[in-house]
């Protein structure tokens, strides 16, 4: 999606940041990551390197909920994407013991 609708992430992006390059970069990352989980050879440092970009990201979230309009729509949506994260991290971590 950071390619497809790249304006949607905008408003996560503080403003000190070039919004399209941290959009499309991070966006990079997250599809490498991604793909590098499939294969065998790169699936330990791979779920490694999404569990420290989640950790990385969390500051982002907890600003959004800080926010009178959050980027990801509402207070509710916000308040439930943390811990999300979370258990977003816990899965990968258990991604990266397993292997």
């Amino acid at each position: 999606m950071h390619f497809v609708k790249p304006k949607f992430f905008y408003p996560f992006i503080p403003n000190i940041f070039p919004k399209n390059l941290v959009n499309y970069l991070i966006g990079c990352i997250e599809f490498l990551l991604g793909l590098g989980i499939f294969f065998p050879k790169t699936a330990k440092e791979t779920s490694l390197g999404i569990f420290i970009l989640l950790v990385i990201l969390l500051p982002i979230h907890l600003w959004d909920l800080t926010k009178v309009k959050p980027a990801i729509g509402s207070k509710k949506m916000a308040i439930i994407r943390i811990p999300i994260q979370f258990i977003l991290m816990y899965g990968v971590y258990v991604i990266y013991k397993k292997i």
